[in-house]
């Protein structure tokens, strides 16, 4: 198989989405056995000047899909949206966006390679080509927030490991 922009992107997104709606499911059941409110973890941080769990499982989905939002229009930003407070609500902005990607069809993205693609935030720009965009912006901040919402849970208690954290991996045959 030749390595393809959708191949380097849609899969991975699409597993590690998928570890991250079973974190969530492992959140809300610690919470349950630890008699804790759901806040205690939606809302907890790695230090106070990052953002909470919640917020980390909502940027997980927006620099996946809505990365590939982004190219489709030439421009992306940051997603200033609250993020879900529940755990049934991020729960189904992880589904919702899995889904959404796995409908993709691949030639699309593909069809990205060399078009022109911007960042901007507030008057600060940045230009790409999509798959630069995609490539060398999103995707590294897709991991960063996937792994940083799993470092919060593990900081706070729940029992994950690394194979939560991987996911349901692509083995041959």
């Amino acid at each position: 198989m030749a390595l393809t922009l959708y191949a380097a992107t849609i899969p991975s997104f699409v597993q590690i989405l998928g570890s991250v709606a079973s974190m969530i499911d492992k959140a809300e059941a610690f919470c349950g056995a630890h008699n804790l409110a759901p806040e205690v973890l939606i809302e907890a941080r790695l230090a106070e000047d990052m953002l909470p769990f919640a917020y980390q499982v909502k940027s997980a989905a927006v620099h996946s899909l809505g990365a590939i939002e982004g190219v489709r229009q030439g421009v992306f930003g940051p997603d200033m949206t609250p993020p879900p407070a529940s755990f049934q609500a991020l729960r189904a902005r992880m589904t919702e966006t899995m889904v959404a990607l796995q409908s993709i069809d691949p030639a699309e993205i593909e069809s990205f390679i060399g078009r022109p693609m911007r960042f901007e935030m507030g008057s600060f720009r940045m230009d790409f080509t999509a798959e630069e965009f995609l490539l060398s912006f999103s995707q590294p901040n897709f991991y960063f927030h996937a792994a940083t919402a799993y470092d919060i849970l593990r900081m706070k208690g729940v029992a994950l490991g690394k194979r939560d954290y991987l996911g349901a991996m692509r083995l041959a045959g």
